[in-house]
């Protein structure tokens, strides 16, 4: 039993993540997902889904059952806190009447959730497998979602519970088992990338009328990301920005483009996952920013472009600009510095962003990020 709080059709790194764990692990094992009413990132129960407290479903060979929870995107801290409370209950729920299988993997964060569930399922017999892909509370103080006091010690408490109650702990960094070492001994450790499983596709010569660098940025439009800042402080003298997604920030983005139609940003709105591998062909160079260095954090971007032979030029620090600099798979540029992200965007020559390195971006993608050999070694653990 995989238990989340993100599975598609939301979409995400989060609901990619748990999609291709579940399809993975089917050739061994009978999968079960349990995941809330689909919301994210709107905030609302999608359309199909409204007015149900429990749905059931059999999809592409995995077991799905999704619970209700009190869907919202309020910047509210007690509305967001009742969100989270709400899955929560339905969970003990569905624990108290459905039999539990004896492995289950549980997603952290959110912290609340993975609690419910590290709290309600401990036993001798059942194996508690923690995915953590970013550490909580830790990353939300360095995004200024938290404030260090109470409620952040509180926070604290639940992970380290968390840590120490698991048998196996998945990290998707190594900074992420390096903190959960220093809190616990007791689980295993698992360095589990978030690693696409997506065929090889064909590189194509991007075609471009103009000698502007077309750059574009395919996500969530959230807080930690810092999109909204990133088209206020890039200097657009030699290149177009292209904007695909939505969240948090969408109004804030579109207000500003509107305010702003001298400058050649162009928002294209969220298209799905198929297309957009599609749409990405189009560009010289794709854009993987955060607002602040995430410590922990490896954005899942940096596996999926590079297996579609996309050049990066990546702003966001910590171990995801070790790992584009170690397989040469673009540009970094230092964490926060605008300056200097503008400095390295003018040393680009657009004419070396050709079919030639989107080969062997791609190539290096296929040796080195193996979804398959991955999921083998991970089997072992289970």
């Amino acid at each position: 039993m995989i238990i989340t709080s993100y599975f598609p059709p939301e979409i995400g790194a989060a609901s990619n993540r748990i999609f291709h764990l579940a399809e993975g692990l089917q050739s061994d094992y009978n999968v079960t997902v349990v995941t809330p009413l689909p919301n994210y990132p709107t905030g609302k129960i999608f359309d199909g889904y409204k007015r149900k407290f429990k749905v059931k479903s059999c999809e592409k060979n995995t077991n799905i059952v999704r619970l209700w929870l009190y869907a919202s995107k309020s910047k509210n801290k007690f509305v967001r806190l009742f969100a989270m409370l709400s899955y929560s209950m339905s969970l003990v729920w569905f624990f108290l009447w459905n039999k539990i299988p004896d492995k289950v993997i549980v997603q952290s964060p959110p912290l609340l959730v993975a609690f419910t569930c590290m709290f309600f399922l401990r036993s001798k017999k059942r194996k508690l497998i923690l995915n953590v892909s970013d550490l909580w509370p830790s990353a939300g103080f360095e995004l200024g979602a938290l404030k260090q006091g109470f409620s952040y010690k509180l926070l604290q408490k639940l992970e380290r519970f968390n840590y120490k109650s698991a048998d196996l702990i998945l990290g998707q960094s190594n900074e992420i088992l390096t903190h959960v070492g220093k809190i616990t001994s007791k689980p295993q450790l698992f360095l589990y990338r978030n690693y696409p499983n997506i065929d090889k596709q064909d590189i194509t010569e991007t075609i471009s009328n103009n000698q502007a660098l077309k750059i574009v940025y395919a996500g969530l439009l959230g807080v930690a990301q810092g999109i909204l800042k990133l088209c206020e402080k890039l200097d657009y003298s030699s290149i177009e920005l292209h904007i695909y997604g939505s969240g948090a920030e969408e109004k804030d983005i579109k207000s500003f483009i509107e305010k702003h139609k001298d400058l050649p940003i162009y928002f294209h709105g969220r298209v799905d996952r198929t297309e957009l591998h599609k749409e990405l062909k189009k560009y010289d160079i794709v854009i993987i920013p955060l607002l602040n260095r995430i410590y922990g954090s490896v954005p899942s971007k940096i596996f999926e472009y590079a297996k579609l032979g996309l050049p990066m030029l990546y702003f966001g620090g910590g171990e995801g600009e070790d790992i584009i600099n170690e397989h040469g798979l673009g540009y970094v540029a230092k964490s926060g510095n605008y300056e200097h992200l503008n400095s390295t965007i003018k040393s680009i020559d657009k004419e070396k962003l050709n079919v030639d390195l989107k080969q062997r971006i791609q190539q290096t993608a296929y040796n080195n990020f193996n979804f398959g050999k991955q999921l083998n070694l991970l089997k072992n653990h289970l």
